[in-house]
């Protein structure tokens, strides 16, 4: 849940210099430590804890106890961070509603210039070990969920860029922190779609794939829940995951995907093509 809008607006000059004293300090710690952040804003302890108290009561931030008194950004501080920044920046104006949710990442709708997607990145809880695992850029030791969304975020925005608009994808339009900024997709997913031409948009698919692969670059998550459809046209979403096709598990890669997208065709439209003169088509 991003936090509420009137806290963000009502947000103390006192309390973002510790939003940001945390974000800093948690590069180094796990827990900031309370006298790290009299050092660094130069607040007095009581205004610290009465500024504190009530980031912890806005659910941006989290105290421990133990070994010493700590503080660490929660979702809820680094949301407001990144809201506040690309509001100065006039990115957005409005935060809408949410319009999407998945394991790793929530997206809501958002008036810019015009309705934009602002897509939150959430790495954490279940998806972090295996993130921490199968993510390349992740790293080794201390790594808080805060700063791998941040990663996961930036990672997804730099494909955007490479790829559009040579490849069907959203328009990337800011990157802050954990969050991507992007075109509105007026459209559905594609295995809540009822295709009129199946062969059709499967070969959009594969060329998107294919266009892709030129750029050098592999989805690394494609199936029917990271496609949609506005007006008949295919979007492919959801790019944090793209490894390079230099990486030694390239083929085994981009296999996988159009393994994904062949079976969800093969299973939904009665639609066969053959893997092999697929794979064939994206990869030469």
């Amino acid at each position: 849940m991003v936090v509420a809008a009137e806290h963000i607006r009502t947000l103390n000059k006192y309390e973002k210099s510790i939003l940001l004293a945390l974000e800093r300090g948690m590069k180094r710690y796990s827990w900031v430590p309370l006298e790290h952040l009299k050092t660094t804003t130069k607040l007095s302890e009581s205004e610290i804890n009465y500024r504190l108290s009530r980031l912890i009561a806005w659910g941006m931030v989290r105290f421990n106890p133990v070994p010493y008194d700590g503080y660490t950004l929660v979702f809820g501080g680094y949301d407001t961070l990144a809201l506040a920044t690309l509001t100065q920046k006039g990115t957005i104006s409005a935060l809408g509603t949410l319009i999407g949710e998945g394991k790793e990442s929530v997206v809501y709708e958002a008036l810019g210039l015009g309705p934009v997607a602002i897509k939150f990145h959430r790495v954490g809880g279940r998806s972090f070990s295996s993130a921490r695992l199968n993510r390349e850029y992740m790293e080794e030791g201390h790594c808080p969920w805060l700063l791998a969304s941040r990663r996961s975020a930036e990672r997804e925005f730099q494909a955007l860029k490479a790829l559009h608009p040579k490849v069907s994808v959203p328009l990337p339009i800011a990157q802050n922190r954990h969050t991507v900024v992007m075109s509105f997709i007026n459209g559905a997913i594609l295995n809540r779609c009822r295709l009129d031409s199946p062969a059709e948009v499967l070969d959009e698919i594969l060329e998107n794939v294919r266009t892709t692969y030129k750029a050098g670059i592999i989805h690394s998550d494609l199936s029917e829940y990271n496609i949609m459809v506005e007006d008949g046209k295919c979007i492919l979403i959801d790019w944090p995951q793209w490894v390079e096709t230099s990486h030694p598990n390239a083929d085994a890669i981009v296999g996988r995907d159009i393994d994904n997208i062949l079976a969800f065709f093969k299973r939904k439209y009665k639609l066969r093509r053959d893997r092999e003169v697929a794979l064939q088509c994206v990869i030469t």
